[in-house]
């Protein structure tokens, strides 16, 4: 399997060769205010997994804790990726809502459960 996104103005465009390794909602609350959404749902994989296809130029990466970033399109503000380049630099986690391609498969985990939005 294969999946192809895109950011909301279309101006960055990737390819992720494979699967998923795993799947998660991100309850934290750094996820909730970069998606502006009661979570942050991602799809992990090997780096080597992920191409970009059109305007990784435009993709800007904020350190949102040490060794931390967190990818967004420059135009149209849209989440992108997040990855540990401390503790796993080899792996990169992609916004499952930004996937043109249909992902079918359930969310294997939630994490960060404690600070779980209430309404």
């Amino acid at each position: 399997m294969s999946y192809a996104g895109s950011c909301l103005c279309g101006a960055i465009c990737y390819h992720v060769n494979g699967e998923f390794k795993s799947t998660s909602h991100c309850h934290c609350t750094m996820c909730q205010k970069q998606h502006g959404a009661a979570c942050g749902s991602y799809g992990n994989v090997s780096i080597k997994q992920l191409e970009w296809l059109c305007g990784q130029e435009m993709l800007r990466l904020y350190e949102s804790t040490p060794g931390v970033f967190r990818g967004f399109c420059s135009t149209c503000g849209s989440s992108l990726t997040w990855a540990n380049q401390a503790e796993t630099p080899d792996r990169i986690a992609i916004a499952l809502g930004t996937l043109d391609t249909p992902y079918e498969q359930k969310v294997t985990k939630h994490i960060f459960k404690d600070t779980r939005v209430t309404w």
